[in-house]
């Protein structure tokens, strides 16, 4: 059975919350409500295995970094092959899920990041080669990012069929993969386990999980995934390139840039902050990064009931403004205060991304070309953002490197009003 045009499209908010979540077979749908509800799980599955994938890797970058003997600069430079192989990946990520489907898109993706995990392990602890761990380190990315966006066209379909907001738990799924896979990374690495025993097993369980979960994906993908053929003339200008020249689409994804890099800029830099600026001791700096974490995560589960109850823009508003004063008070306050903020920074940080790739998949016919544009776009944070507060805190400090994010954030305001549902 394909999920084509005979179903009917449904926005992913209502602004009726009396009336209760609206059926998971709507009207018109061909797809049965439980095969959603099976769907809905498996995007669950995948979303949150890369970030369990991720998050092995990251775990691992102090040992790696010493079985290479890198200086920083050079850590920066080899960990941005796996940025490069991304977002080489995301402009053909949603022609390959239109032409091939999600399920193997998806599959295919996750064997390409196994075999560049497995190929860091090799690398780094038997070869002790950094030219071997950057190929390898490439090759994962250009998975991650294949996945990235196939996933979330997976999550905007079965969200569009469920009829109410859930990519933003789907988002909260990947942040509880990768908090669960640092705290295993960090157990493991106490035990004195190695990164290529480390790296090989997660990957593998990751493998044979996907394996399990992507089946189960709905049926056939077709056009509610994909990219219009460029052979069919009544169907031109749907495509990639069309969708680099849409007013909506580019103001999606600057939205979707500078959600990126408010979430990648904690990712990097909170903890250094907290040690480096605010004094304090490396345990707290953690504590700090880990603040954040849960808090993203848990604005990511609770932000799907406002969303349905308020809509996209007055919630992005209102988040956006969280995460300005969040990242001020990191910035200014003392170090209570300074946690606080991270706590206020994380729930401001929740729902930009996902939101985005709601917005830019709303029209099921042009959603793979506008997804893989949004998510090109916002990868691009990524690429920029670590070399970016790097400069700046080499000149005024990371602690006040860190209001780089606020003046982004300001920026964005002016663009939230695309992220209106159509």
């Amino acid at each position: 059975m394909r999920v084509t045009t005979t179903i009917t499209r449904v926005t992913t908010t209502t602004t009726e919350p009396a009336a209760g979540p609206p059926a998971l077979d709507p009207p018109g749908s061909s797809v049965a409500a439980p095969t959603v509800r099976v769907a809905i799980l498996a995007v669950y599955a995948v979303f949150a295995l890369v970030g369990v994938q991720f998050a092995a890797f990251a775990s691992r970058i102090p040992q790696i970094k010493a079985l290479l003997d890198l200086t920083p600069g050079e850590l920066g430079v080899t960990l941005l092959a796996a940025s490069a192989g991304s977002v080489l990946g995301l402009p053909a990520a949603g022609w390959l899920a239109h032409r091939f489907g999600a399920t193997r898109t998806v599959l295919a993706a996750v064997v390409l990041s196994v075999v560049g995990l497995i190929g860091v392990g090799v690398s780094a602890e038997v070869l002790r080669s950094r030219p071997g761990v950057m190929l390898a380190l490439f090759v994962a990315g250009l998975g991650i990012g294949v996945w990235d966006v196939a996933m979330n066209l997976e999550g905007a379909a079965v969200e569009r069929l469920a009829g109410r907001s859930i990519m933003p738990r789907f988002h909260a799924a990947f942040s509880a993969g990768t908090v669960a896979s640092a705290l295993i990374g960090s157990g493991l690495t106490a035990w004195g386990v190695g990164v290529l025993p480390h790296l090989a097993v997660t990957s593998l369980l990751v493998l044979a999980v996907a394996l399990a979960a992507t089946p189960r994906f709905l049926p056939a993908g077709g056009e509610g995934h994909g990219i219009p053929d460029a052979a069919e003339p009544s169907r031109a200008g749907l495509g990639l390139r069309a969708a680099w020249t849409e007013r909506r689409t580019l103001l999606i994804g600057l939205v979707v840039l500078v959600a990126a890099f408010t979430e990648g800029s904690a990712n990097d830099w909170l903890a250094v902050a907290f040690v480096d600026g605010h004094g304090l001791p490396a345990w707290a700096g953690v504590l700090a990064f880990a603040t954040f974490l849960a808090s993203m995560t848990a604005g990511r589960v609770a932000g799907t009931t406002v969303l349905d109850r308020h809509g996209r823009v007055p919630v992005l508003r209102a988040t956006s403004g969280l995460a300005l004063v969040g990242a001020g008070l990191v910035v200014f306050g003392g170090p209570w205060l300074a946690f606080v903020g991270a706590a206020l920074w994380g729930l401001g940080a929740s729902l930009g991304f996902p939101v985005g790739m709601s917005a830019a998949a709303d029209d099921p016919a042009r959603a793979a070309a506008r997804v893989s544009v949004v998510s090109t776009i916002g990868y691009a944070a990524f690429l920029v953002g670590p070399p970016l507060l790097g400069f700046v805190g080499d000149r005024v400090g990371v602690l006040r490197a860190l209001l780089v994010v606020g003046l982004a954030l300001v920026v964005t305001f002016g663009a939230l009003p695309a992220m209106r549902e159509s």
